[in-house]
This record gives C-alpha cells, structure tokens and sequence, in this order.
C-alpha cells in the first residue's frame, strides 16, 4: 500500500468514509495507526450507518471495465447489461466497509433471482488477502469479488473514498451513489432498486 504513495486516512463526517490522500514518511505512519485504533474504539467511535443513496442527475454512462475475480476470471461491467448492478469500492483496511458488507449479502440474497447484482472491486489488495479476510466475516459474501489492483478503474468513477457505491441500471447508467457505509437492506432501498429493476426500457433515440 505504501508503495503506491496513497493511504487511506480516516475523515469524520455524517456518515463513516475513509478518504484517499497522498501521504508519505511519518504522515503515512501517523495515518496506519489511526487505521489500527479506529476499530479498536468500538462503536463509539464511529456513527451508525445510514442508507440514503444520492441520485445521479443527469444519469451518466458508467465507465466499462474488465477486471480478474478471486480466480483471476475476467469480469467485464458489461456481462451485467440488463441487471440493475450495486457497484461497491472496498478494501479490508476500511471499518465501514467491513460493517456494511453485510447488508450488501442480504440484499444480493433477497434480489439475486430478480436481476440484480452485486459486484465489490477491492482497491490495492491481493486475492489471497482478501480470501482470508472474507474467511473472518460473519456472513461469507457470494457477490462477485474483483480486484483492481492499481485503482484505475475507482479513479475511472472519480472515487475519493472507501466505501463508495453506485448503483447502475439495466441500460448501463450510474442512477445513484453513496460516499461512506450503508445499511443497503434498509427497506427505501430495496424499494429503491427494486423500482429500477421494474423500469421498462427506453426506446432509442432516432437517429437523423
């Protein structure tokens, strides 16, 4: 992590996000150890989640990118045209990440048989990292799991924290977006993309 010149460091705010910065020398060490003693403090140390999305308006096109899973098989944004995807930027060092994930395994769990997807890119770290990491959890998630190991495609999405999460629909654009943890079983939410997963498609625009 280091070596990439980036860190994460801890930002407080309504909602827990990690923000990316560069650091170097004792910053980065200062920051490390902030990583180490937030979740050390407890839940008093961190707010509860929330789970209000933010729409994305107008809606844009969300960046195609192909990036290897758990087994190094590619996955392209493109396989999931046609589902509505939860698109999830995350890494094992992030507290709110941690504490959302389960939500996000409940929710691929209720909505999976209905055109929904769930697809965490994991920033910086390795599979086997990740493996064990997963291994930890109290629900081991079944969503797909990529690795973009340089970042490339969070900075494709403007990412400037862990977790952010946009919510894609069946016609491949960003509807809405979260910065910091979220309970995504919350009700609103499901509600909310269930109301997309019910949308009808839209014509194309003629040509000429």
């Amino acid at each position: 992590m280091l070596a990439s010149s980036k860190i994460w460091s801890v930002r407080r705010s309504g909602s827990p996000v990690i923000d990316l910065v560069n650091k170097t020398g004792f910053q980065a060490l200062a920051l490390l150890l902030a990583l180490v003693l937030v979740p050390a403090l407890g839940p008093a140390a961190a707010a509860g989640l929330g789970h209000s999305l933010s729409p994305v308006e107008p809606a844009v096109p969300a960046p195609g990118f192909t990036l290897p899973d758990m087994d190094d098989e590619p996955h392209s944004l493109a396989d999931y045209r046609g589902r509505v995807v939860l698109l999830n930027f995350w890494a094992t060092w992030c507290p709110p990440c941690r504490e959302e994930m389960p939500s996000m395994e409940r929710l691929y769990q209720a909505l999976k048989d209905e055109g929904f997807a769930v697809v965490a890119v994991n920033q910086f770290e390795t599979p086997d990292h990740v493996f064990a990491y997963t291994g930890q959890l109290e629900v081991d998630p079944t969503f797909t799991l990529l690795f973009d190991s340089d970042s490339s495609v969070a900075n494709s999405f403007g990412v400037v924290g862990l977790p952010s999460t946009y919510v894609i629909d069946k016609q491949g654009l960003v509807r809405y977006k979260a910065i910091g943890g979220r309970e995504f079983d919350h009700p609103e939410v499901e509600a909310l993309i269930r109301g997309l997963m019910n949308e009808a498609p839209k014509a194309a625009t003629p040509q000429g």
